[in-house]
């Protein structure tokens, strides 16, 4: 039992953590942009699903990755445009706009793939080009370290490099700070002479942008196929790791590597005897946990500021 255990805990346990995470990782550093403009965005899910059949489709098409990626991040662009159309222009309810992209997204992609491409359930074609693995020199020549952190696709690495841009932007450069103003302070903001309406268009797009690119990850750069449905609710919880990490760019980091380890796990416990239908929950699970969490966390800090209040209050009337 205790080998069984041990060998849970190997190279591909983390390999595949890494890949399962870059997605998540991508879609909630784009739900920040959103979430600081005083943005609900559950339309995640259907962002990323419909950039993962863009890229496929143009890949295909053009026999070029590098297309597909490129139309992935437009259509992206397109869905945040429509998105903030109807959200922040026509004060439309945005979770009502978010379930309906989402549903959108998943009926039109069932549509065309069966109708035009005439697939069905999955589409794997050698027409299809994915994105090469990268080696990173040195690094690749050391043991364990090599094999955990070399070899994935250029999203790997970019949504890395994200954390740390989208961290600058956000809190050292004005826009980031407009942004933020925009949802916290928008009156203020329009004071000031900045519309936040612009703003928060922007968050959208960005947000539109950065989901487009997990879904050519997910579908170039980890399948190399299309799958209905293959977001397989990564935008919902995308969306959980954004509430989680207070919309902080590393924390919101460190709660997809959470998530993209479970969902490793859960596939590897599969390997001990566990049903799959038990371990492919696992992850959903933990992010159900999150949000209970943060809700009970929420509710004590409002009853702890109420108290602090009266306790003042009671102060004030004996003085």
């Amino acid at each position: 039992m205790w080998d069984q255990i041990v060998s849970l805990f190997s190279i591909g346990l983390f390999q595949n953590t890494i890949r399962n995470a870059t997605p998540v990782i991508l879609a909630a550093l784009g739900g920040l942009f959103t979430e600081h403009a005083g943005i609900m965005n559950i339309g995640m899910e259907g962002m990323i699903l419909t950039g993962a059949f863009v890229a496929v489709v143009f890949s295909f098409t053009f026999a070029s990755a590098p297309i597909g990626v490129l139309c992935a991040i437009l259509i992206g662009i397109l869905i945040g445009l429509f998105f903030a159309l109807f959200v922040v222009k026509l004060k439309s309810d945005e979770f009502i706009i978010g379930m309906t992209l989402n549903t959108f997204a998943a009926g039109v992609t069932v549509y065309l793939l069966r109708s035009v491409f005439h697939q069905t359930g999955s589409w794997v074609s050698k027409d299809i080009k994915g994105l090469p693995a990268i080696d990173i020199p040195i690094i690749k020549d050391i043991p364990v370290i090599g094999d955990i952190f070399s070899g994935y696709s250029i999203f790997v690495y970019i949504s890395w490099l994200l954390v740390i841009a989208v961290w600058v932007f956000l809190y050292r450069t004005p826009y980031g700070f407009w942004m933020r103003a925009s949802g916290e302070h928008p009156k203020a903001l329009e004071t000031a002479g900045i519309d936040p309406v612009k703003m928060k268009v922007l968050a959208s797009v960005l947000c539109g942008i950065f989901c487009g690119m997990a879904g050519a990850h997910l579908s170039l750069g980890y399948l190399n196929c299309f799958t209905e449905g293959m977001s397989a609710s990564r935008g919902f919880i995308a969306f959980a790791c954004v509430v989680f990490g207070m919309a902080n760019p590393p924390k919101v980091f460190g709660a997809a590597i959470l998530f993209g380890f479970l969902q490793a796990l859960g596939i590897r416990l599969q390997s001990v005897g566990i049903p799959s239908d038990l371990t492919e929950a696992v992850p959903y699970l933990a992010t159900v946990l999150m949000l209970v969490y943060i809700t009970v966390m929420g509710a004590n800090k409002k009853r702890n500021r109420a108290k602090k209040a009266m306790a003042v209050e009671a102060e004030a009337a004996e003085q």
